[in-house]
């Protein structure tokens, strides 16, 4: 048994070379939501050569999940990474730029992958004295589709049973080898919804023998913003966001269609529904004022991610200890969405922002941003975080879980 965490930082940079190396394979061969079959490829390549774990792919479509100590009795804590990309064209020409058009690893989840990877490396190195199991998932489509759900719903937290649960993300705002975390909602649920609006359609010098569905939609998404600024309780963190309007072809035909497509988010489930309930209600009364129709579709729905008192407090144990005391921040929640809330939904669980802003940097590309890329700099302090959570929590779980 590990009484006290070995450094783990110090033996990342050991491996650091060739993860660094993964990181530049997968950043130049970007793989869209369940698309992963490369990157799924890549990791079970590089998972096959580490003794002591037991590895099946296919989970959830593309997903990968490894079991360390897998015939072993005791508790399991399962460490996550996502690793889809983002439908965006890359504005650098870095040397591992991606080398599919209009997709790139945008988010980070290539770096991602390269920390959980380089954690699995460490701790089959010390598995004799890890006393129980850690489960290692590599989870497709975290942008869109939901994976966690899917994984889920495939076993990923089944046989053996997972106890806990954490998950990083590179943040671009926080300074190298900083941590931020906190209890309690982290990131907010979503909706995201296709709206469309139908009408009578003619020619533009006669609107009154039709049905002007651009009207309609211009109205509703201006009177969109309402039921933020009126509908909602002002001290309640929500954001209601209209993305892409589309409609006609031409300067003198009334179109007979118009697709809105929109969000709204929140970081309280009950909120979330009744901002739904309001968004529909107001597209339908609009609609009807004007003689058209209109209908209303989720693209998806994510829960809140709600972070665990015990799971939290054990992150600033494990960063205090390999980081420093200065190094672990409390950091507030956004509006942005993560479909890790559903892992948090069935067992404990934790979400922190591992830091990537380079010392000296006032800022950095962020995410979702075309000139963005991981800092590999950052990989030694993702692998020694999930090292030291492991080993941390299966020391004592029931003191973290009854935190």
């Amino acid at each position: 048994m590990l009484k006290a965490l070995p450094g783990f930082r110090e033996m990342a940079l050991e491996i650091l070379d060739s993860l660094v190396a993964l990181r530049h394979d997968l950043h130049a061969h970007p793989e869209l939501a369940f698309q992963e079959h490369r990157t799924a490829g890549r990791i079970l390549e590089r998972l096959g050569a580490v003794p002591n774990l037991k590895v099946r792919g296919g989970v959830g479509g593309t997903g990968v999940v490894a079991v360390l100590n897998d015939g072993r009795d005791g508790p399991c804590l399962a460490l996550r990474a996502d690793m889809d990309a983002l439908p965006i064209q890359e504005a650098v020409d870095r040397p591992y730029a991606s080398t599919v058009s209009g997709v790139m690893h945008a988010c980070g989840h290539d770096g991602h992958v390269a920390c959980l990877v380089g954690a699995a490396m460490l701790l089959s190195k010390c598995a004799a004295d890890v006393p129980g199991r850690v489960k290692f998932i590599f989870q497709p489509a975290e942008e869109d589709g939901g994976g966690a759900s899917r994984m889920i719903e495939q076993g990923a937290l089944d046989n053996p049973k997972v106890d806990a649960i954490w998950g990083l993300h590179g943040w671009t705002e926080l300074p190298l080898g900083f941590v931020g975390v906190a209890p309690g909602p982290v990131m907010a649920g979503t909706r995201s919804f296709d709206m469309t609006f139908r009408g009578k359609g003619g020619h533009a010098a006669y609107p009154h023998k039709g049905s002007d569905v651009i009207v309609a939609a211009s109205r509703f998404v201006t009177d969109l913003q309402a039921l933020r600024t009126r509908r909602v309780d002002p001290v309640e963190p929500a954001v209601v966001s209209i993305c892409q309007v589309q409609a006609g072809r031409t300067y003198n035909v009334l179109p007979e269609v118009c697709h809105v497509k929109g969000t709204i988010r929140a970081l309280n489930t009950a909120t979330l529904d009744s901002l739904w309930d309001q968004v529909r209600y107001l597209a339908q009364t609009i609609a009807t004022s004007l003689d058209a129709e209109v209908s209303s579709e989720l693209a998806d729905a994510y829960p809140p991610v709600v972070n665990h008192a015990g799971c939290t407090a054990l992150v600033e144990a494990v960063g205090r200890s390999l980081l420093g005391d200065s190094q672990v921040v409390r950091t507030p929640p956004t509006m942005g969405g993560e479909d890790f809330a559903y892992y948090g939904q069935r067992i404990p669980a934790a979400f922190y922002r591992l830091g990537l802003r380079p010392t000296g940097c006032v800022s950095i590309p962020p995410i979702h941003n075309p000139c963005y890329d991981f800092n590999d700099d950052a990989i030694p302090y993702g692998v020694a975080m999930h090292c030291g959570l492991a080993v941390r929590f299966l020391d004592d779980p029931p003191a973290i879980l009854c935190g």
